[in-house]
């Protein structure tokens, strides 16, 4: 039986590079985002086994909507889903506030949960949270909202892999830094140079770099890896 994974945030960026690449490893892939267009885009060049899933990581009822339209052979979960906000720590209203908790960490924790006690009924699976240097630094760019919420991911996923390893489901951090994209390019226009002096390897990371930890996390070979944060940040933050 082919194994299914389940990505959020999939349409750009790094969900996308992890949707493709766990496509290539062999794994059908559900592509869960609220941006169906550019969700249908990734998934026209997949092939007929990558599927379209319209997905609100914010709301339970969504999280149960998309647990009832896989199959048995529903494997991995990677909770990429995010926004981003570049705000002061000043300038965050309550509403930004409480929908950027909502959707980096309600949203992560309702995946845990949902489908953490799918694959725990099943006895095995593979679930990998985005997180971010972000949760570890007090410097950056990154709104404090943002950084708050990222690190609860951090703590999700150590409870997560807590209540779900004696059941032989994994449950996984990885925590990017700069990463090149759209996002990346718009926020660096103006330091980029100042922004690459920081990173000791000297570039901006890759979104394939951090699919390509995503992808060993959910394989059989990381059997005995849980409630580990995985950093991929050119050795901003060295722990």
């Amino acid at each position: 039986m082919t194994r299914l994974a389940i990505v959020t945030g999939a349409a750009r960026g790094i969900g996308e590079a992890i949707a493709r690449r766990l496509h290539a490893d062999g794994y059908r892939v559900a592509l869960a985002d609220m941006d169906l267009e550019g969700a249908e885009r990734v998934a026209a060049e997949l092939g007929e086994s990558a599927a379209v899933v319209e997905h609100d990581v914010r709301e339970l009822v969504s999280w149960e909507r998309l647990l009832a339209a896989t199959g048995d052979d529903l494997y991995a979960l990677v909770n990429n889903a995010a926004r981003t906000e570049l705000r002061s720590f000043w300038e965050v209203d309550v509403e930004e506030w409480d929908d950027v908790l909502a959707t980096n960490l309600r949203g992560t924790y309702l995946g845990c949960r949902v489908v953490g006690a799918a694959l725990r009924e099943r006895g095995a699976g593979r679930i990998v949270n985005l997180a971010s240097d972000a949760a570890f630094t007090a410097s950056g760019i990154s709104g404090p909202h943002y950084a708050a919420s990222k690190a609860g991911v951090v703590a999700v996923t150590r409870r997560a892999a807590t209540k779900l390893a004696p059941y032989g489901v994994t449950v996984n951090a990885v925590a990017p830094a700069a990463i090149d994209g759209s996002l990346a390019r718009e926020v660096l226009r103006d330091r980029r140079e100042e922004t690459l002096a920081e990173i000791p390897i000297g570039r901006l990371g890759r979104p394939e770099e951090v699919a390509a930890l995503v992808a060993f996390l959910v394989s059989d070979d990381a059997g005995y890896v849980t409630g580990a944060t995985l950093d991929v940040n050119g050795g901003v933050v060295m722990r």
